[in-house]
Order: structure tokens, then sequence, then C-alpha cells
């Protein structure tokens, strides 16, 4: 078994060296990506939910899960108030399609969605039916 090699004895007549600092090297800083989050909470009042963070890759089950629980409620008018979401990617917006195909005769509100996210749905999935946009 080896250990720690044992400490050489000064040759006779030897200087001792002093130990020379290094200049501190600055290092780059260089952020972290963000980890992309997205919450999701009920609304109080109505029926529906709010969403805040970011529909991307990262969080699409979340988003996806949330559009599910919204196709299920029995409610005749379903509010999503995404006044707090600052990214929808287009596989987002495809979800939300596929879930407004869903409701049946019901109503689909977006309360204050992203800029981008009515122009995706208006462009790629023109005329959906039951989805409204409220500003």
């Amino acid at each position: 078994m080896s250990g720690p090699e044992p400490a050489r004895p000064a040759r006779a007549g030897a200087v001792p060296t002093p130990a020379v600092p290094t200049p501190a090297v600055p290092t780059p800083a260089v952020p972290t990506p963000a980890v992309p989050r997205l919450d999701v909470y009920p609304l109080t009042g109505r029926t529906g939910l709010r969403a805040a963070g970011e529909v991307s890759l990262p969080t699409h089950g979340i988003w996806e899960r949330a559009l599910e629980r919204a196709v299920h409620e029995g409610e005749d008018v379903y509010y999503l108030e995404l006044s707090e979401l600052t990214f929808v990617d287009v596989a987002g917006a495809g979800a939300l399609a596929d879930a407004a195909r869903r409701f049946g005769g019901r109503r689909l509100v977006l309360d204050r969605p992203p800029a981008s996210l009515p122009r995706m749905l208006d462009l790629l999935w023109p005329g959906l039916p039951k989805v409204e946009v409220s500003a």
C-alpha cells in the first residue's frame, strides 16, 4: 500500500527558495444557462389555469398535462391566463391547438397570451374552433 511520500531532508548548505505567488488570472464569467421553468396554477373564481414561465422542450410535459386536464374539465368556458408566459414554441402552440380541437362544443379563452401565440395559431392552425383571445 503506498501512502504519501516522506519529506526529503534538505541538502546541507541548500538555501530554501521562497514560494513565488502566481498572479491570479481572471477567468471569464461564463453564465450558466437558466433551466426553463413552467409553473401552472388553478385560477380562483373561474374555471381555468394560470401559466407562468416558458413553454419549450424541457417544459412540454407540464404544458401537455395541464392542457389534458383542461380538456377533461366539464365547464362550458375554460380560461388560460397566460400573461406571465415569456415564450411558447411551435410544439407548445401545436399542443394547444390539439387540445382546442378536443374541446367539443366548449370555449377556450386565452387571457393575455404572449403576442406570438395568437399569430402562430392563426398562421399554422387557421380557423381553430372555439379559441378566443382576450387582451
